[in-house]
């Protein structure tokens, strides 16, 4: 029976670690699970130990306690480990007592020192505060910036509600979640919504004023009405390409994560794609030249691929080297094999790129310049469809530039 109950306590330690794991887990980005699962892990590790407490004789060993992990004395720091996110286990004054693996990096060299010294966070030293005072759960939220953006989430419950505690006994269990990539998610989704609202909302209302104009001052006016028809078809093609870019990069999004498994010759692809161009190109004065000749430098270059979406990396590089290419100006295109790998680049002549723009170019609606893309015809999907469809096919897109010497856009993509 004695040996019984010097097992309940690290039991209930066990259950609650577990039940805040779970609950963390299962939780995501939804805070208020989150936080549930946390105050009935720390509510059913208060209750067993409040009502099998750890005599200090049993608990705290003369040792440092970061030392303290072998025998019986101190089994919860063995315990901590049950818990997938960072968990650290304080006494009455805030000292760390022990802590998880998955609290090294958000508590470097903290075992001995007051939790302040750990991490200088007002949330979570105010939540620490609080709950060791009132005795009662309390949850926090940290954003920091540095050394990398971070938001985390968390709980601090008291293990034996406000009942008188002897220094280095174990007092309060401190969990933690990483948030982050969470909150970047929410954040891409807001800005996503906003700017495609955006981007919809301006020929709308466009086509909407024109209407009332030919509607009232404009109506007996053929001249006007012809002037402001064609303004209307430019706009309503402007939203069908927002749209149809939108859908495709959905579609692509919903499969990037199955892999492709067809053999794909990206020659044939290419000759095909550049043939389609030709036309745009010559527009804008513009020469396409397939390096070599796809046929003979592409031969034998298979890949494990999508045909049509092969296809749309190929048409929306060249046809972005196009649109901001240098008039009159020449357009490489060449299919070349490196090691294992097969090789797609695209290179222009025209204005350039900025440094400081080339690691957001795959963002959705992100341009240089705006007001020039759109009057280009550009959505600011282009990019951010081609970066999609290379993941799916494990490759990478790599964009070199240089302002006033053009830009090179290169896919690189497994083999067959």
């Amino acid at each position: 029976m004695a040996a019984l109950r010097a097992f309940v306590p690290p039991l209930a330690i066990a259950v609650a670690i577990v039940l805040a794991g779970v609950a963390g887990h299962f939780a995501g980005p939804l805070w208020g699970w989150g936080v549930a699962g946390l105050a009935a892990a720390g509510a059913l590790a208060s209750f067993w130990l409040a009502t099998h407490p750890v005599s200090r004789a049993a608990a705290v060993p003369d040792q440092h306690p970061a030392r303290s992990r072998g025998g019986d004395a101190w089994p919860w720091l063995a315990l901590l480990s049950g818990i997938p996110d960072p968990a650290l286990m304080l006494d009455s004054r805030g000292v760390v007592l022990g802590a998880n693996p998955a609290a090294a990096s958000f508590f470097p060299n903290g075992i001995g020192r007051h939790i302040s010294l750990a991490n200088r966070s007002p949330e979570l030293l105010s939540a620490v505060e609080q709950a060791l005072a009132r005795g009662s759960a309390q949850s926090f939220q940290v954003r920091s910036v540095v050394p990398v953006e971070r938001t985390l989430v968390g709980q601090a419950t008291p293990l034996f509600g406000q009942q008188k505690l002897e220094p280095t006994e174990p007092a309060l269990l401190l969990v933690i979640r990483d948030h982050t990539a969470e909150h970047q998610i929410a954040e891409m989704r807001a800005d996503f919504v906003a700017n495609a609202s955006h981007e919809l909302r301006t020929p709308l209302a466009s086509l909407k004023g024109f209407v009332e104009t030919l509607q009232g001052a404009a109506k007996d006016d053929p001249v006007a009405r012809d002037k402001f028809l064609a303004i209307m078809a430019l706009q309503a093609t402007r939203m069908s390409r927002l749209i149809d870019d939108l859908l495709s990069l959905s579609r692509i999004e919903m499969r990037e994560h199955v892999p492709p498994t067809d053999r794909v010759a990206l020659a044939p692809v290419i000759a095909d794609v550049v043939a389609a161009l030709r036309p745009l190109a010559e527009k804008a004065n513009i020469v396409v030249e397939v390096v070599q000749g796809a046929t003979l430098l592409g031969e034998g270059v298979i890949v494990l691929g999508d045909r049509d979406e092969l296809a749309q990396v190929a048409q929306n590089l060249i046809q972005n080297a196009i649109k901001y290419g240098r008039l009159g100006g020449r357009i490489e295109v060449a299919i070349s094999r490196r090691a294992d790998r097969a090789q797609l680049s695209v290179k222009d002549d025209g204005i350039g790129i900025a440094p400081e723009h080339l690691p957001r170019l795959t963002e959705r609606f992100y341009r240089v310049v705006p007001k020039d893309s759109r009057e280009r015809g550009g959505t600011g999907l282009g990019l951010a469809i081609v970066k999609h469809i290379v993941n799916r096919h494990h490759g990478v897109l790599d964009i070199t530039s240089k302002p006033g010497e053009g830009s090179v856009f290169t896919v690189r993509l497994p083999l067959a």
